[in-house]
């Protein structure tokens, strides 16, 4: 073989190391991506349950467009589409469980406790490195903003005249 041609077979070689290189980054960067807390669609969420702290779990269920809870009450729907929407949050970050002390995020026992259509979201301490908080999804952790963190309902107003 010729000098030339062998160096020819060299640089074919080096780039075609250079691509397989550059195509494994791109498949690992790809499947590191935060992505979102679930995979649910919220606006098909039809079932809903939220425990604050200790007290009392509330269910709700959507039917005909609007949100009700389990006792037969209409429920404040813009408040129960904000919960819905925490399906689709951001993720900043994702970890597995096993690196984490539960207690030490908030997460034994949890602060709140969201499940959507069976999905069960444990909400946790608020993270030293800012306005996020710790949310375990099955056996993983995820750093979402502190403002998909669930709140209690609005009270409502009763005007005096």
């Amino acid at each position: 073989m010729k000098r030339a041609a062998r160096t020819r077979l060299f640089m074919l070689l080096g780039v075609a190391v250079l691509v397989a290189a550059a195509v494994w980054q791109r498949q690992r960067d790809d499947r590191n991506l935060p992505g979102k807390l679930t995979t649910l669609d919220p606006g098909t969420i039809t079932q809903l349950a939220l425990q604050l702290g200790d007290t009392p779990v509330v269910r709700y269920s959507k039917r005909g467009g609007h949100w009700w809870r389990a006792d037969g009450q209409r429920a404040d729907d813009r408040y129960l589409a904000t919960l819905a929407e925490t399906a689709a949050a951001p993720v900043l970050q994702w970890r597995a469980i096993g690196d984490f002390d539960a207690a030490k995020i908030g997460l034994a026992p949890p602060q709140a406790v969201l499940t959507l259509d069976g999905q069960r979201l444990a909400f946790g301490a608020m993270s030293a490195t800012g306005p996020q908080c710790y949310v375990q999804v099955g056996a993983r952790v995820a750093l979402v903003s502190l403002r998909f963190m669930p709140q209690p309902a609005p009270q409502k107003r009763i005007g005096l005249h």
